[in-house]
């Protein structure tokens, strides 16, 4: 039996960090699902499309992943889908906390029998978040190695048009 996994976020940008945890369960499960989640309500520095296609070119290397978008309640997804995992990364107790109360809600809202399995993010990457990368380079500060490089010159173009 195939086992489908899905991870989800708004991946703005894609850290090195999500894509360890990427590459992880991309060698874990059968076929993998990358959703770039879309909040109406929230600001991006890219455009869902700008994210899909970032998101694909880092992916590229991974046979058995897929990239997709959704906007909207992420069980509505799931459950049309029908994913057997919903992958989450973690960097520590603090996402821990907030994770662990995500999937007792999802819990209630998956139909069928999806799972929420939890993967730690490499010590390397574990103080990386797509907030704290676009913080440092608002201040010109370096994010090489926080990020895939795509992304770096991707931040710096952005940077320049504001």
């Amino acid at each position: 039996m195939e086992r489908k996994a899905l991870y989800a976020g708004s991946f703005d940008p894609v850290t090195n960090g999500h894509l360890n945890i990427i590459e992880r369960a991309a060698a874990i499960f059968d076929s993998l699902t990358i959703l770039i989640a879309v909040n109406v309500n929230k600001k991006y520095m890219f455009d869902t499309d700008e994210r899909l296609e970032i998101m694909k070119k880092v992916t590229g290397h991974l046979s058995n992943v897929t990239v997709d978008t959704h906007s909207g309640l992420l069980a509505d997804y799931v459950n049309e889908k029908g994913f057997d995992v919903y992958v989450r990364g973690l960097r520590g107790t603090t996402d821990f906390e907030s994770e662990l109360h995500m999937a007792q809600m999802n819990a209630r809202l998956f139909k069928g029998d999806t799972e929420t399995i939890f993967l730690m993010t490499d010590p390397k990457y574990s103080f990386i978040s797509s907030s704290l990368v676009k913080e440092v380079a608002a201040f010109g500060g370096s994010i090489d190695g926080l990020v895939p490089e795509c992304v770096v010159s991707g931040i710096r173009s952005k940077s320049q048009e504001v």
